[in-house]
């Protein structure tokens, strides 16, 4: 269903998979192959727009996704949530404000974002969000897009 409304597909921390269903990409944690060793493999496969996605939680993490070609990073936690806190304590904006100023590549906010603080990361040079808890509520789903695609919504 993604690809007719021009999305793309990455397949989370399988790039075997990701490759043999031709996603448009993969994203990378922290403890999966090195960007750059995939990086290797999909340019030997002639797959010169395979998108790279690295997790990172911290400064030296982002700018070693960047080093390593990685396209974009997803990073936090920005914000408290309990499905983040294996990774430690939240960035805040402050931190997560640096990362983003600190690297050439695209950085997606990931941890805690909600409808009341999406614009808080962005304002801070975020190139977009990534969530979990946001997309869960069905039967207000239609209503969370428009607001998060309305940049004049409250």
């Amino acid at each position: 269903m993604a690809r007719p409304f021009g999305a793309k597909v990455l397949v989370n921390d399988r790039l075997d998979v990701a490759l043999a269903t031709l996603a448009d990409g993969v994203h990378l944690r922290v403890n999966s192959l090195p960007a750059v060793e995939v990086r290797q493999t999909v340019s030997r496969k002639g797959l010169k727009d395979f998108l790279i996605a690295v997790s990172t939680h911290s400064l030296a993490e982002a700018k070693a996704a960047a080093a390593a070609e990685a396209d974009f990073i997803v990073c936090g936690p920005v914000f408290d949530t309990s499905s983040k806190r294996e990774f430690g304590a939240p960035l805040g904006l402050e931190q997560f404000a640096e990362i983003c100023q600190s690297i050439s590549i695209p950085t997606l906010a990931l941890g805690g974002v909600n409808l009341a603080n999406f614009r808080e990361p962005l304002q801070r040079g975020a190139s977009g969000i990534a969530a979990i808890g946001l997309f869960t509520q069905t039967e207000t789903l239609d209503s969370t897009i428009q607001t998060l695609l309305d940049p004049f919504a409250p």
